[in-house]
């Protein structure tokens, strides 16, 4: 019973941190203007037997991954870790840190911890022009 209350204490917890986020982002965003689409030209149906569904996609699953930064050093040092050992890397402390899916940066973000867990507050979004911008270097 307590377990469920624990974790119905970090759900809300985070319900609350996004509602904080979304208020923010709401009272820094500029005043929206109704959309005017033009009228899309009618095409042929689509394929017998192709599906236009996103939804076949959605179970896929892909490798998340954050990354604080990077370095690189010899084996020789490597073998000389040991608990308690320190690994300079080449991010600054409170700098934005890569949000990778698959290997391809996809967003930049910032540390948050909610209930002594971990998260990651999306800061910035990677749009599909610049991921193909670095794709194609």
């Amino acid at each position: 019973m307590s377990e469920q209350i624990a974790e119905a204490t970090v759900a809300d917890e985070w319900d609350a941190a996004l509602a904080e986020q979304e208020a923010v982002a709401r009272s820094t965003a500029p005043a929206a203007s109704p959309a005017r689409f033009e009228p899309l030209a009618q095409k042929a149906g689509p394929a017998v037997g192709v599906p236009h569904d996103i939804d076949l996609i959605l179970d896929i699953p892909v490798h998340l991954t954050v990354e604080l930064g990077r370095t690189k050093i010899p084996i020789r040092s490597i073998l000389q870790l040991a608990q308690g050992s320190v690994v300079e890397l080449d991010g600054l402390a409170g700098e934005a840190m890569d949000v990778l899916v698959n290997g391809c940066l996809i967003a930049q973000g910032e540390v948050v911890v909610v209930n002594e867990k971990f998260g990651i507050r999306l800061t910035d979004i990677v749009t599909p022009s610049e991921r193909l911008r670095k794709i194609n270097r």
